[in-house]
């Protein structure tokens, strides 16, 4: 083969080296990450090119540069989860991070009961036909195991949660469910592995169905809370209080 016909493999990725090692917990909040001369000797590139990676960090406001001192981890807060290359490696790095799986799902605590209310006073025929289709699914590929059934298991119960998303019509969260695809399904494949009573688990999806099918917004508000408590019960975490939860008991 001749030289210019020879095909180079890509070069290794300092940005997805680090975001592995970040989003994995490796590196927390408030650590410093390798200095640049040591990332340019660990992967054979230079100054310039390990710049460049870490400028892709310090854009989606998972690490910052300070002068004289090196790159540091910024908190979960600074972070733009809903940039598609940060949800992206968090769905590749993050399951074992118990931190980044705690900020989700405190997030979708607080946003998906409301979701769930706007469905039931929103939801057409066929939406609710969408979630449906989505729910047996899940029922149908329910004792998977690690296996293809599952995969689809995961699949379908994420595709329940955009459906519902979706059936707000409400163009903001419409596309907000495409964003957070990647983080609600790293979450939901980790508890459903994870998850005791699965039977359990699809009956509170089945409550949530069949709330916003009744068109009762409240019981939509509650059976949504109820999901993700399992969820948070199968990952072994605490879920905290929801504001909006709190918001609807006190009202």
């Amino acid at each position: 083969m001749k030289d210019n016909q020879r095909k180079t493999a890509p070069r290794p990725s300092v940005a997805d080296f680090l975001a592995e090692a970040i989003f994995s917990g490796r590196y927390q909040p408030g650590d410093f990450v390798p200095k640049e001369v040591d990332l340019c000797t660990q992967f054979a590139i230079n100054r310039s090119a390990v710049r460049s990676d870490l400028r892709q960090l310090v854009d989606v406001g998972i690490i910052e540069r300070i002068s004289g001192h090196g790159s540091k981890v910024r908190e979960y807060a600074e972070w733009n989860i809903l940039d598609p290359q940060v949800t992206d490696w968090m769905t590749r790095y993050a399951a074992p991070n118990p931190g980044v799986q705690r900020e989700i799902l405190s997030f979708r605590l607080d946003v998906e009961p409301y979701v769930a209310m706007t469905a039931a006073q929103r939801a057409t025929a066929r939406d609710l036909v969408a979630i449906e289709e989505a729910f047996e699914g899940m029922g149908q590929n329910m004792h998977g195991g690690d296996g293809q059934e599952a995969r689809l298991h995961s699949d379908y119960d994420v595709a329940f949660h955009v459906a519902i998303f979706k059936a707000t019509h409400n163009i903001v969260w419409a596309q907000l469910s495409h964003i957070l695809r990647p983080s609600i399904y790293m979450l939901i494949e980790e508890s459903n592995v994870s998850a005791s009573d699965p039977e359990e688990s699809l009956e509170r999806h089945r409550r949530l169905m069949e709330s916003i099918r009744a068109r009762q917004p409240r019981e939509a508000f509650l059976a949504a809370q109820a999901v993700l408590a399992g969820t948070a019960q199968a990952l072994g975490i605490e879920p905290g209080d929801s504001a909006l939860g709190r918001q609807l008991t006190l009202g």
